[in-house]
């Protein structure tokens, strides 16, 4: 049975960094696009950023640009989102997901992926 958990969450202030991980089991990350979500209380998901099978297709969502950095290590089936100069915003449960789908536009912010993590908690204060 395929699972994907992120740790790595935590408290941190404002201008801070951390940085999250997703660990796979019982699927290999090499045939799976890998993206980052975020939920904060009471507003939609939203997608962070992506990173294809080899990661030479990447996307950031236009307010994380430049300061998150998602990365993969194949070798190890861990996917990573260095997150820095974090603001009271960035503050929600991000989740890793992994999926076989077309990276085409938009389409990493829409498509039905095949395995969610349980999410970790990013809290940023000010």
């Amino acid at each position: 049975q395929a699972h994907l958990v992120e740790t790595g969450g935590g408290l941190v202030q404002a201008g801070g960094s951390l940085r999250l991980s997703c660990a796979a089991s019982g699927i290999n990350l090499d045939y799976y696009v890998v993206s980052w979500f975020r939920q904060a209380p009471g507003k939609e998901r939203e997608g962070v950023s992506c990173a294809s099978a080899a990661a030479d297709t990447i996307f950031y969502a236009d307010s994380v640009k430049g300061r998150f950095t998602i990365s993969r290590d194949n070798a190890k089936n861990m996917v990573y989102l260095q997150m820095t100069s974090l603001k009271s915003e960035d503050t929600a449960v991000y989740y890793c997901a992994a999926g076989q789908i077309p990276l085409v536009g938009k389409t990493w912010l829409y498509h039905e992926y095949d395995y969610w993590g349980q999410g970790t908690q990013v809290t940023v204060s000010s």
